[in-house]
């Protein structure tokens, strides 16, 4: 079975994982574990642990079993208390945490109880912060929050000390068919993988293809104005030796009703192809209607997009 490396964190990933469990692909998810907002913050303060968000959401998009109890994993305690705004799902990671020594083993636990098919990695064990590095005298920016709201400021990413993968992690990266790096947060959900040198590494030495599926919107703060061109440049940046290899982009239209709400309430707007700047920085384009709406809200089509992710990746033994 061809194995497959995604690369993410957020509700982007999540939905790529949705499609992907529906075909025959070896998936190992890796995690960025540096969130510090909301609920995940405060059980990062309070207990001294990694962020535990990202890892949940992920374990629920891969889940087989009852909706009762995916419905359960997600519920959020709306009551004022201390257990306000928690999801069941970052208690129940919290408390393994205790019981298994480590976030893996937690997580590990949690792809058993969830019947997850495939491996569920956290980026590191250790509890770290993004640091966003500014220019000359100005002060570094903390926090993963705080980065995406000053990424203009910011002329390098980094963490508030050195941080180490597992050799887990390693060794999936270096046997995989397929480098995936999933939409979402580019500078706070993505980039946090390629400042850990192991990982950089691990990618460099691996003969897989990486394919970056990019992007349907803006993200105010982060990556105003970026075309799919601008966000291949930041990746293949911090990729060092290696490049993106391919780019999985929506052609269709998006509804101009939806955009403009978009627009308006979030600043957001349509990522565009300039194929132009894409063909010359050697990246392939796959592209297809792979945008829906959901909700009022822009998402990708989970199984078109797995499709097309598994088509590349039969064509690339």
């Amino acid at each position: 079975m061809k194995k497959i490396v995604v690369f993410g964190g957020g509700t982007g990933l999540s939905c790529l994982l949705e499609g992907l469990k529906q075909f025959p692909v070896d998936v190992t998810t890796v995690i960025t574990v540096s969130d510090n907002g909301s609920s995940t913050g405060v059980l990062k303060k309070e207990l001294d642990i990694p962020a535990v968000g990202d890892v949940g959401k992920v374990l629920i998009s891969m889940a087989n079993v009852d909706e009762d109890f995916t419905r359960l994993l997600r519920y959020r305690f709306s009551k004022d208390g201390s257990l306000h705004n928690h999801p069941v799902r970052n208690i129940m990671l919290a408390a393994l945490i205790d019981l298994k020594g480590n976030l893996t083993e937690a997580t590990r636990y949690m792809c058993t109880l969830l019947n997850v098919r495939g491996t569920v990695l956290p980026l590191t064990e250790e509890k770290v912060e993004l640091v966003g590095e500014t220019r000359g005298r100005a002060k570094n920016i903390y926090g993963q929050v705080a980065v995406s709201q000053n990424i203009r400021k910011i002329t390098r990413l980094s963490y508030d000390h050195d941080v180490h993968v597992s050799q887990e992690v390693v060794s999936h990266i270096r046997e995989s068919d397929l480098i995936v790096f999933s939409p979402g947060s580019l500078f706070t959900s993505i980039l946090p993988h390629l400042i850990v040198p192991e990982v950089v590494e691990a990618i460099g030495e691996s003969a897989a293809p990486i394919l970056y599926v990019c992007n349907l919107v803006t993200q105010p703060g982060e990556t105003d104005g970026y075309t799919v061109g601008d966000h291949l440049r930041v990746l293949d940046e911090y990729l060092s030796r290696r490049r993106v290899d391919a780019v999985l982009v929506n052609n269709a239209p998006l509804r101009e009703d939806v955009l403009d709400v978009y627009h308006s309430t979030e600043e957001k707007s349509a990522v565009t192809l300039d194929r132009e700047a894409v063909d010359a920085l050697g990246a392939a384009v796959i592209e297809d209607a792979v945008a829906v709406i959901e909700d009022g809200h822009i998402r990708h089509d989970a199984l078109r997009t797995a499709f097309l992710i598994f088509s590349y990746l039969m064509k690339h033994p």
